[in-house]
């Protein structure tokens, strides 16, 4: 049955995702409302593919605070990247540069509120990452991160990449940390599998802290799931 709906879910939700991805640099040249309603249909699309096709639910303990905020978050699976979306108010996300070279596409992501955030970054570049990042602040956005750069399986803690510092020392907002145990039900290779999948909402970092302090914390608070 898991295979069944796994192969399902891939056949409908990939090929249903075709005309967001088409639609999304085209809506974009209209402005960031109709792009916002693209974005936001496609997450729309994902959430009721997953509950209903492969049975995977979500549920969320704690509650988000609103405004502008750095979100750190648990990434195990492609599901929370999409799916926060849904949690939080049109967030200003940090992609991989690759993703923001994509012609047309990464461009389109980028008037969203994409933001690249490069370690070997020279000072032009900092400088645009500073300036995307006060203009999502500006308009009240939080800003979302998973500081841990890749996908990892669950139970695994690895150390947490110089992104998150960078932006926290940058843009002197406070971190909220958020859990969640995406992988255990939606692995990276194989099949997936129906159930719950948690976010749990950790206590808010203040800005002004230690670098060491703070990933220390967040590094604490994203994985609190993996128990």
């Amino acid at each position: 049955m898991n295979r069944l709906r796994t192969l399902i879910f891939q056949a409908i939700f990939y090929s249903g995702s075709v005309g967001f991805v088409l639609l999304a640099p085209v809506s974009a040249c209209f402005g960031e409302g109709p792009l916002t309603r693209v974005v936001y249909g496609w997450a729309r699309f994902h959430d009721w593919c997953t509950r209903r096709l492969l049975g995977i639910g979500w549920r969320l303990q704690g509650e988000i605070p609103s405004g502008p905020v750095i979100v750190a978050m648990k990434h195990e699976a492609m599901y929370e990247t999409i799916q926060a979306l849904l949690l939080l108010d049109r967030p200003g996300t940090v992609f991989k540069r690759e993703l923001m070279n994509i012609p047309v596409w990464g461009p389109a992501l980028r008037r969203f509120g994409g933001i690249v955030v490069d370690r070997d970054a020279g000072s032009t570049a900092l400088r645009a990452m500073l300036a995307e990042g006060k203009a999502l602040i500006e308009a009240g956005r939080p800003i979302l991160i998973f500081p841990e750069g890749t996908r990892v399986p669950p139970g695994q803690r690895p150390e947490l990449k110089s992104g998150l510092s960078g932006l926290y020392r940058m843009l002197k907002l406070p971190v909220v940390p958020i859990a969640c145990d995406s992988g255990r039900l939606l692995p990276k290779k194989g099949l997936k599998h129906p159930g719950v999948v948690t976010f749990k909402v950790g206590e808010t970092i203040p800005p002004g802290l230690p670098r060491e302090e703070l990933e220390a914390r967040v590094h604490a608070a994203i994985n609190a799931l993996n128990g």
